[in-house]
């Protein structure tokens, strides 16, 4: 059986990380925030087109290029999360790193008041989209990697034709 190295694995996790979290943003978050949206919660509407700057790409997919962003790092430390509370510290990670970043660092950036003015609907919103974008970066993280290990598992396997013992 072929050993991974820990730059091959280094490597692997980043481009699942990326992914899931990238794709976690365009599904969970994004779907976590239509349903805030509907309920009259959510101070903005989910699939934001509008374009930002500086090349003018959607809204939407800046924030899911950012999304990765966090999957990259989540990746990496989703080992130091509770086996037995995975899922509570996935929510925890999402909803309490990306979510102050962007009330303490993103919103005073783009001019905006630090906190987005501390309204809790913006509050409530950021920190239960991102919770959600947590659990959906693990969940994509989990099958990400399973179906890695079993393409590598089904490689080191020898082909059988029916009916034969390998």
């Amino acid at each position: 059986m072929k050993r991974e190295t820990q730059t091959s694995r280094c490597l692997k996790g980043s481009i699942y990380g990326f992914l899931a979290g990238f794709l976690a943003t365009l599904t969970f978050h994004q779907i976590a925030l239509w349903l805030l949206w509907e309920m009259h919660i959510a101070p903005f509407a989910p699939y934001n087109m509008a374009a930002t700057q500086p090349w003018g790409i959607p809204a939407v997919i800046s924030l899911a290029l950012w999304g990765g962003v966090w999957g990259v790092l989540f990746a990496f430390i989703q080992s130091k999360f509770s086996h037995g509370r995975f899922w509570v510290d996935a929510f925890f990670f999402g909803a309490v790193f990306p979510s102050l970043v962007a009330l303490l660092v993103v919103l005073p950036m783009k001019g905006l008041p630090m906190g987005g003015g501390w309204h809790w609907p913006l509050l409530l919103t950021a920190f239960l989209i991102n919770g959600v974008w947590g659990v959906g970066t693990g969940l994509l993280l989990r099958v990400f990697f399973h179906m890695s290990e079993s393409a590598d598992h089904h490689e080191h396997t020898p082909q059988c034709s029916p009916g034969m013992t390998c």
